[in-house]
């Protein structure tokens, strides 16, 4: 059994939604097509992709539906290629490394519409895989057409969403194409997912800790709101925590700060309570974020004028790193400072290795945040790191994900 799956019951995905998805184990494969929405969005250099994390997720589900004897027809966006082809965001780098994981031939179409896909999955026999060119590449995925989904869908009756990192967007490939397929289903990952963070709002066993950083309050208001009425601490970090410590009248020097969020902010700290929502006591300052042999540990309220705070001190580390020892659940989504570089990472690397210490259930959101835990070398030891971080946080604000929403109602099946 899949660590953190649950088959004793239908599958519910949280977020706001109460009722049951089909999963892929739901779905009678056997020489059937079936459309894979998987997140193949991967860095590539020099013709080859440098990290193969998302393909690596995604290869239970399609084994499972290889080993089933489907034609597993996958499909993919990759970077920002305004809806025409450019060939620096072909997939082909994509489909020769899903080759060497897999250990079989891969067909590639030159397009995800039109003649090539055509032939490429017409092709195709049973237990064979095909692997569409970039979605992007047409108009009509990001704008969710519905006549270029209804082409997507036009020779695979299922389809399965493993793309939890696209799961927010209202896009053909997510949500259109699902009304011109016979079954709908969620992938093994995106299960995963949804099971992990549903679980994590849900029923989490406490202590339940979360922690949230990043540059912007703007950007996280209901995630905070969310959580405030779930968690028994959460952990300010990140640039974020500078608008808060000034809405307590704290001086910030030249730190990031959203004055128009500071009655927000107040309101906020207002609403958690007596030390449910825990701030930096210290921070470590310099000139700017190039100043590294500049950076000191101060107070965090206490910022010079001609500085600025770019990570979260030692002695709110060690503070914060007590409360995660305590947890048993813990929920992570952005980092404490400007981690990329060593002079300002210190909050986030501390932290990382205190949730991986803690044998809590870990959840760490995607973007920053993984790469965070990855740097300080325990993402092996998180019990969970997301492949979606607009995904997960749109979920941990209550919101309902549209590629799981349009997802077919049913329960699974009873196991054998």
């Amino acid at each position: 059994m899949r660590r953190g799956r649950r088959t004793d019951r239908p599958f519910c995905p949280g977020g706001g939604a109460a009722v049951a998805k089909l999963t892929l184990e739901d779905l009678d494969l056997e020489g059937k097509r079936v459309f894979v929405r998987v997140d193949f969005n991967v860095p590539i250099k020099d013709g080859k992709v440098v990290d193969d994390l998302r393909i690596r997720e995604a290869l239970p589900t399609v084994r499972h539906c290889l080993d089933r004897g489907a034609v597993v027809v996958l499909a993919s966006h990759l970077g920002r290629p305004k809806g025409k082809p450019r060939p620096e965001f072909s997939l082909a780098p994509v489909a020769r490394r899903l080759e060497e994981l897999l250990g079989r031939s891969v067909r590639f179409a030159a397009d995800c519409i039109g003649p090539a896909a055509a032939q490429a999955v017409e092709a195709a026999r049973p237990g064979e895989v095909v692997l569409l060119e970039n979605l992007r590449f047409h108009p009509g995925e990001e704008a969710g057409d519905p006549e270029f989904a209804r082409e997507l869908a036009a020779r695979t009756p299922l389809y399965i969403n493993d793309a939890f990192g696209c799961a927010h967007r209202a896009h053909a490939s997510v949500t259109a194409i699902t009304r011109h397929v016979e079954q709908a289903a969620a992938g093994f990952l995106m299960e995963k997912e949804l099971r992990y963070l549903g679980g994590a709002l849900e029923t989490p066993d406490r202590p339940f800790v979360a922690i949230l950083g990043g540059a912007k309050i703007s950007d996280k208001i209901e995630v905070i709101e969310n959580l405030l009425g779930k968690v028994d601490r959460l952990l300010i970090g990140g640039a974020m925590m500078f608008t808060f410590l000034k809405s307590q009248g704290k001086k910030i020097g030249r730190s990031m700060c959203e004055e128009d969020k500071l009655d927000l902010a107040r309101a906020l700290i207002g609403r958690a309570g007596e030390g449910r929502l825990m701030l930096p006591v210290d921070a470590i300052a310099s000139g700017g974020i190039e100043d590294a042999a500049g950076a000191h540990a101060v107070p965090a309220g206490e910022i010079p004028d001609d500085e600025m705070g770019l990570d979260i001190g030692p002695q709110t580390t060690a503070a914060y790193a007590e409360v995660i020892r305590s947890a048993r659940t813990i929920v992570w989504n952005g980092p404490m400072g400007v981690f990329e570089q060593d002079a300002f990472a210190s909050g986030t690397l501390g932290l990382a290795r205190a949730v991986a210490d803690s044998g809590a259930v870990s959840i760490v959101g995607g973007g920053d945040s993984a790469a965070a835990v990855a740097k300080a070398g325990v993402a092996d030891r998180i019990t969970h790191v997301s492949t979606g971080g607009g995904a997960s946080l749109e979920f941990l604000a209550g919101r309902v994900l549209p590629g799981v929403a349009a997802l077919s109602d049913g329960g699974r099946r009873e196991q054998a």
